[in-house]
């Protein structure tokens, strides 16, 4: 499971979501999709499970929708907006 840090604040609604890290004084928006990702990880759900998911319901193929959710995890680490626990 995925955990945010204390200083993050997010809204998600069906137009996206937008973070507020109060500690630097930054905020990034996501589209609906990113919203999706997003609202997913923050309730426990794995990768897979989230990938898995969203080819279901968009009907595109499971492989190029890993590789998208796999980026997207990986820009939110980047900008270190959340971590998965060792």
């Amino acid at each position: 499971m995925v955990t945010t840090p204390a200083h993050l604040r997010s809204i998600v609604d069906h137009d996206g979501a937008v973070i507020l890290d109060i500690k630097r004084d930054q905020f990034f928006s996501m589209n609906p999709v990113g919203a999706y990702i997003w609202a997913r990880l923050l309730n426990g759900e794995g990768l897979d499970q989230i990938a898995t998911a969203l080819a279901q319901e968009t009907g595109t193929e499971l492989s190029v929708v890993t590789a998208d959710v796999n980026g997207f995890v990986a820009d939110l680490k980047s900008k270190q907006l959340f971590h998965f626990p060792v």
